[in-house]
């Protein structure tokens, strides 16, 4: 029921933009002694009607759209337009254009003044990964990557444009650019020092769109605050039970990571590693070294012997290949003897390269001691292996609570690493010691968690059929996928979903307000809509990412449940693109009737109707037809959504 309020809201809100559009035409028309004949909110069939003032006003069945009849707009019997007094082309051009200017002025204006009132009562209510310009994850197939670009660092121009957040890049990703320049500066998480950079890069699909072919350098997500939302009750035997986290709590670095986004704890928490506390000498360091199976590793017989005899005193079960080892052969106190091969050499040189901008990659060397295995110790290599079959997360989390206020998202911007690095360092330095720190000032270190699969959570019989019901929408949905070769991958993406390992977070992001000055933000949308226009005339934007009237009246309906500030919102800038888009030079549009008239200024006598005729009537097929194939992409996004 509250859905189709907002749905009537909706589309009660656009008959409101086109009649203030047509009430512009109609005011200055009188004014201009024109003689209005009709004034109609709507097309098709009447639904409702009246009579005022000689003018016929009508509410008609479809409200997307509407109009203002004022007489001699074409030819009456013999007489041509320009002939008949009272009527449009009876008067001078420059009144004309007063007339045809009037619909788009008057939206434009209303545009300016909601985007005046929202500053004015403090701006909307946003998310901060919609505003930051720092990256949350960036593909490590990417050139990007490569390049040295990672999680955290900051974008401040693209293509010679102002970065105003991830919105940009995703404009971006909808036209047909082969290449794209990125401009910003690398931050070490650690010291927070800054490194410029600027690179221009092929662009190529995007593994992660599905069926749609959009283009990417390789950002896939903006930064964000990872809150842990304690209102919700974890799953049953969800993996942080026991961890110490509490509601509330900023998830601040990882297994040796600062970190960004969900999809860089992801990666994280399946990635083949372990995290190990060692001593050489005097120093005690921490490092990330490979966990995989002894099966893929070069073993003697003596060495593949010694690690079978500690599978036995620990009373493991199961196969010896198959167990979690660390590619160092070690004494029976955990002290490294020696390297050991991988059977792949490909894995081995890339278990081994140096880590770019790791802050905790320090290769093994003999005589090391290993003391601690994710934070737990270890007295022996027996208790080293027995510990490596499972895998621990380490978190630690920022618990202050005025971190997470709502506050203005450039404030927030700059409070994103505002912590104690020197007490995060120290924390991180005593993990797997006799003297760990758990706590130091607002962060705090949790226990070791044990991620599971989605498989291995417990699941209530909601939450189990609401994920068979997501796994059927998704396969469903590659099976759409035309291509076999992109249809194969995103199976295989699928798939490796399902086996992902979770740490049974749910996360939000910070609120933020963002409330940019009215002509800041009338600035910023005007560009958008300049720039979506040049792409769709110059071909680089494909028409079905445009919204036609559904389209548009769904997102009204989805901003009217947000709130109703971001209603106003985007009431303002569908006004502006209206008004925007009929000054546009073309025929049918209200642009056309200027141009028209400019046209007849200065060949200093009027069109005939049939000249006028012949270039409106071809324009009128056209964006007809325009709107069918826009209208079809709309119901089709909403279909497969819906589905």
């Amino acid at each position: 029921m509250e859905s189709i309020l907002y749905a009537i809201l909706a589309i009660l809100g656009l008959g409101f933009l086109v009649f203030i559009h047509e009430l512009g035409h109609y005011w200055i028309a009188r004014r201009e002694g024109m003689r209005v004949e009709a004034f109609s909110i709507g097309f098709g069939k009447p639904i409702y009607t009246w009579e005022r003032d000689g003018v016929k006003w009508m509410i008609c069945i479809l409200p997307f759209g509407g109009y203002v009849r004022i007489a001699g707009m074409q030819k009456e019997g013999s007489r041509e337009p320009y002939e008949i007094a009272d009527g449009f082309y009876g008067k001078k051009p420059w009144q004309r254009i007063k007339v045809a200017l009037a619909g788009p002025v008057v939206n434009i204006a209303f545009a300016f003044i909601a985007f005046a009132f929202l500053w004015t009562v403090g701006g909307r209510t946003k998310q901060f990964a919609e505003f930051t310009h720092r990256i949350g994850w960036v593909d490590p197939q990417s050139s990007l990557y490569q390049l040295g670009v990672r999680p955290g660092d900051v974008i401040e121009r693209y293509d010679s444009r102002p970065f105003h957040g991830f919105k940009d890049l995703l404009v971006a990703s909808l036209m047909d650019d082969k290449t794209m320049r990125i401009e910003g500066y690398k931050v070490d998480s650690i010291t927070g020092k800054k490194t410029d950079f600027d690179y221009t890069l092929k662009t190529y699909e995007n593994p992660q769109a599905g069926k749609e072919k959009l283009l990417t350098i390789g950002v896939f997500s903006p930064a964000s605050y990872l809150i842990y939302d304690g209102r919700g009750q974890p799953s049953l035997g969800s993996p942080v039970i026991g961890s110490g986290i509490e509601s509330g709590d900023r998830i601040l670095w990882a297994d040796g990571e600062m970190i960004f986004s969900v999809q860089q704890l992801s990666a994280l928490t399946n990635e083949s590693a372990t995290f190990l506390t060692v001593q050489r000498g005097d120093r005690i360091f921490q490092t990330k070294v490979p966990r995989i199976q002894i099966e893929d590793l070069k073993m003697t017989s003596p060495e593949r012997a010694e690690v079978s005899d500690w599978q036995y005193e620990t009373g493991m079960k199961g196969k010896l290949q198959d167990l979690y080892y660390i590619p160092y052969n070690l004494s029976p106190s955990s002290v490294v003897e020696s390297r050991l091969d991988f059977l792949d050499s490909a894995e081995q040189m890339e278990a081994f390269k140096k880590c770019e901008r790791c802050s905790y990659f320090t290769p093994l060397e003999e005589g090391d001691r290993i003391l601690a295995v994710d934070g737990i110790k270890v007295q022996s290599s027996q208790q080293l292996l027995q510990t490596l079959q499972t895998r621990h997360v380490l978190v630690i989390v920022e618990r202050n609570p005025t971190s997470i206020d709502k506050i203005l998202w450039k404030k927030a911007d700059s409070q994103f690493e505002d912590f104690n690095r020197s007490a995060l360092t120290s924390m991180i330095a005593s993990i797997g010691t006799d003297r760990a720190i758990e706590k130091e000032g607002t962060l705090q270190l949790l226990k070791p968690i044990v991620p599971k699969s989605r498989s291995e959570l417990s699941y209530t019989p909601e939450e189990r059929e609401r994920d068979s019901h997501d796994m059927a929408a998704a396969k469903k949905e590659i099976e759409s996928i035309r291509d076999p070769e992109r249809r194969s991958v995103a199976y295989k993406q699928l798939e490796t979903v399902q086996k992902r390992l979770v740490l049974g977070l749910l996360l939000k992001d910070r609120e933020v307000t963002y409330n940019p000055n009215p002509m800041e933000l009338f600035q910023v949308v005007l560009k958008d809509t300049w720039r979506t226009l040049t792409g769709l005339f110059s071909g680089m934007l494909n028409p079905k990412y445009m919204s036609g009237p559904v389209g548009i009246v769904h997102v009204v309906h989805q901003s009217w449940m947000v709130g109703v500030k971001e209603a106003l919102f985007w009431m303002a800038v569908i006004s502006l693109n209206l008004g925007i888009v009929n000054l546009l030079p073309i025929p049918v549009l209200d642009g056309g009737h200027i141009m028209f008239s400019l046209f007849e200024m200065v060949r200093k006598r009027p069109l005939r109707s049939k000249t006028m005729e012949r270039l409106v009537i071809p324009f009128i097929g056209l964006l007809v037809a325009f709107f069918i194939y826009i209208t079809y992409q709309d119901i089709a996004r909403l279909l497969s959504k819906f589905l």
